[in-house]
């Protein structure tokens, strides 16, 4: 059941970029209209289950919030700049890489020499997976009304630091994951208002985006509840396989070009992130 409820976010999150691209809008309002749907979940959720909140579950929440806004600003920037299929899962494989190890050393949720040897595998076919959906073909001309691989980079190193610090600061803390989602949709409004002063002009694409934020809310909640369960290396790892989803989606439903030869990466990148997502299972399994 917890492997199930693991899953969700990667259906959830695998289709946020697709579902923000097809809806469209800048980068700022669509972090800040997916910030107002994951706040209005996050209320209905904690009006309907009432858990308790302390005034540090609020603080560490807030503070989540605002490095996850830093994170998705930053992703929506990368996919703009590179493309889903292309931004998505390098800002995957950076994820999996920090928060994986991060719960292997820091959090010490591997402890047998099984343990590492299964999880790094599984990391370098999750990571490796990842790096050869977002592989172009050498010959291909990097033009675009997007595309800009420097900016793209850039913007992912800076959202790969906000996620990393919004996930490792909730394990850190141990917190009940229905108390924390509140407060921390409440530093996610203000942190996605800090990008979107007076850059955004709020129109309908930042209110349709909050059907991205609904689906973000939902990933959430049972990322948060499998990582509490199974540890952050393992249940990050697993809701981070949606790059199936976000890059073929990317290719077939956004219409993003891809030469022959990117189409083969993609394919076998895709397996080897159902392979990593598999030995992982396993290691949990065994």
């Amino acid at each position: 059941m917890t492997i199930l409820i693991a899953l969700v976010p990667m259906l959830a999150w695998g289709s946020i970029g697709l579902v923000s691209g097809k809806i469209g809008g800048d980068a700022n309002q669509q972090t800040l209209g997916m910030t107002i749907g994951a706040f209005l979940f996050s209320l209905v959720l904690f009006i309907t289950l009432q858990p308790t909140i302390t005034p540090w579950i609020c603080l560490i929440g807030f503070l989540s919030g605002l490095f996850w806004s830093v994170g998705q600003n930053g992703q929506f920037h990368g996919m703009k700049y590179m493309g889903v299929s292309v931004g998505l899962p390098m800002s995957t494989g950076m994820q999996l890489a920090l928060n994986t190890l991060a719960g292997a050393v820091f959090f010490h949720e591997w402890t047998q020499t099984r343990d590492f040897t299964i999880g790094i595998l599984a990391l370098f076919f999750l990571v490796f997976g990842a790096y050869l959906t977002a592989r172009q073909d050498d010959e291909k001309e990097k033009t675009g009304r997007f595309y800009d691989f420097g900016k793209g980079f850039r913007a992912l190193i800076f959202s790969t630091i906000g996620y990393g610090a919004y996930t490792i600061i909730i394990t850190w803390a141990e917190l009940d994951p229905l108390a924390i989602i509140l407060p921390q949709s409440m530093g996610m409004i203000v942190g996605a208002s800090m990008f979107a002063f007076k850059k955004v002009t709020i129109d309908s694409f930042v209110w349709k985006n909050m059907a991205s934020g609904l689906l973000w809310g939902i990933g959430n909640i049972c990322m948060l509840m499998t990582v509490q369960q199974i540890g952050l290396a393992i249940g990050f790892s697993l809701s981070q396989m949606g790059i199936i989803i976000s890059t073929l989606g990317g290719i077939f439903i956004l219409g993003e070009s891809k030469t022959k030869k990117e189409f083969r990466y993609v394919i076998l990148g895709c397996f080897m992130v159902i392979i990593g997502g598999l030995l992982l299972g396993y290691l949990k399994a065994a």
